[in-house]
């Protein structure tokens, strides 16, 4: 059985409530009678030491304290109101008229008594202590009695260990107690409610986004989930929508993908077939015409599948990259030089522009070169009889990267199509196909090679020339990291 976050978030608060609880009504209810201990003695203490002058006439005319118990329960019968302290304040009386015989000392659950030098108790205003050891502890609260400079009694009023059940000091401690456990038991349920409801609006979002994440893995890629807060679970909803998109837009660019290849590999096959079977039929004859025209379109479909190939490893990130050191004053002119031959065929003049003093590249010199021969065969096609083909190598002050450049004369590229000129199988002329040059893949395997190479790719069209401000043509720019220099000793 699966148990519910919800619940398990519950038990959670309801454990460290408890716990909560728990310490507060010990450490309270430990500290309250801390207190009130503290507070009874030292009230204790002030009115015992009223009391000392008078058990010291006694002690010093009689010489001991025999007869002390009737003197004692006289003294406190006699005592005037308002000659106490703290809690026994002005306005409250000790004596028999106060409270029958015990006084205020019954009422509040206390008495008087009266120990020796030897801690054994002489006086008890209660007459059921006589002759009882009193500790260290309890004769230090008391109120030392003192004749000529020597000590012979100790006056204590209701030593701590003493006090019994039932009386209005217990009954005290028992009511603030009971308050302090039910306070308790309140703010825990109060706390539990809260937490309940704002547990609820936390697991709330988190189970519309379970539901959503189960119809995506179902297949339905149009999930998306509201986003109603700026906290991290509404982070994690525009991670997911987010999520949600780009899974959507990659299974169209699946399908897409999918339909592209196969027209492609459809056009060779289809003029493969075509081929053999009129020679098969006997319609075509069978000479070395028609064995290249089969010759011609294998090779193209070679080529597609080796560039699809090639795609899919550089985007898997698995493609092997030869890095060397090379000086682009002598590798970009030599590729150059080499695509002069088909330029001049159409008529096009293809020159390069270096800026001196180039640092060295670290690169794949036969992943570049393939990268270059894409980029100014593309131009090739595009130009007119009659244009103009540069290629710009260039380092920018302060960055450890060389821009390379192709900029063409042609007719450029709509704004409309000019985002998606790196896509695989797009085509900014809709009328061009593969009889006309071009699958559609050549751009797409510049970006990711650039890419590869830690570069970056981007076209610009028009090209606005910086003299007239007229714009032309299109280029294609890309950026390769710079070698490190090498480390010199000293």
């Amino acid at each position: 059985m699966k148990s519910s976050l919800l619940f398990k978030l519950l038990g959670a608060f309801l454990i460290v409530i408890a716990i909560g609880t728990l310490v507060m009504t010990v450490l309270t209810t430990r500290a309250t009678e801390k207190a009130f201990t503290l507070y009874t003695t030292r009230n204790g203490q002030l009115y015992a030491e009223t009391l000392v002058p008078p058990l010291t006439a006694y002690y010093a005319q009689n010489g001991s304290w025999s007869g002390v118990e009737t003197y004692l329960q006289t003294l406190a019968g006699d005592l005037p109101s308002g000659s106490g302290s703290g809690m026994m304040g002005q306005g409250h009386g000790f004596g028999p008229g106060a409270n029958g015989g015990n006084g205020m000392f019954s009422m509040m659950g206390q008495r008087l008594v009266l120990a020796d030098t030897q801690g054994v108790v002489v006086g008890d205003s209660e007459d059921t202590l006589i002759g009882t050891h009193l500790t260290s502890a309890d004769l230090a609260n008391g109120a030392p009695i003192s004749v000529n400079g020597v000590q012979v009694g100790t006056l204590i009023l209701t030593p701590s260990n003493l006090v019994t059940t039932g009386t209005p000091a217990t009954d005290f401690l028992s009511s603030v107690r009971r308050a302090i456990i039910s306070s308790a038991g309140i703010a825990a349920l109060i706390a539990l409610i809260i937490g309940a409801a704002l547990f609820f609006q936390i697991i709330s979002p988190v189970r519309k986004l379970r539901k959503a994440a189960n119809a995506i893995a179902g297949g339905d890629l149009n999930q998306r989930v509201s986003i109603r807060s700026h906290d991290e679970l509404g982070a994690l909803g525009s991670s997911f929508n987010q999520m949600a998109e780009n899974l959507s837009k990659a299974e169209v660019q699946r399908k897409h993908m999918i339909a592209d290849v196969a027209h492609e590999l459809r056009t060779p096959l289809a003029a493969i077939q075509g081929t053999l079977e009129g020679m098969q039929d006997g319609l075509l004859p069978m000479d070395r015409e028609q064995v290249d025209a089969l010759q011609s379109e294998t090779a193209l479909l070679t080529r597609l599948v080796n560039d699809l190939r090639l795609l899919s490893l550089a985007e898997a990130g698995e493609l092997k990259l030869e890095l060397q050191d090379i000086e682009p004053a002598e590798f970009f002119p030599r590729i150059v030089e080499r695509a002069r031959v088909q330029a001049q065929a159409r008529e096009i003049t293809l020159s390069a522009e270096l800026q001196p003093n180039l640092p060295d590249l670290r690169i794949d010199s036969d992943r570049i070169t393939q990268v270059m021969n894409n980029l100014i065969s593309n131009a090739v096609h595009y130009t007119p009889r009659g244009g103009k083909i540069t290629v710009g190598i260039s380092h920018v002050s302060g960055s450890s990267s060389v821009v390379v450049s192709v900029t063409d004369t042609g007719p450029g590229i709509a704004p409309a199509d000019l985002p998606y000129v790196f896509d695989r199988f797009y085509r900014a002329d809709k009328s061009r196909s593969r009889s006309s040059g071009g699958s559609g893949l050549g751009l797409a395997i510049v970006r990711q090679l650039v890419e590869a190479h830690g570069g970056v790719v981007t076209a610009e069209s028009p090209v606005f020339h910086p003299d007239n401000g007229q714009g032309y043509g299109t280029r294609i720019s890309f950026s390769l990291p710079a070698s490190l220099p090498p480390f010199r000793e000293g």
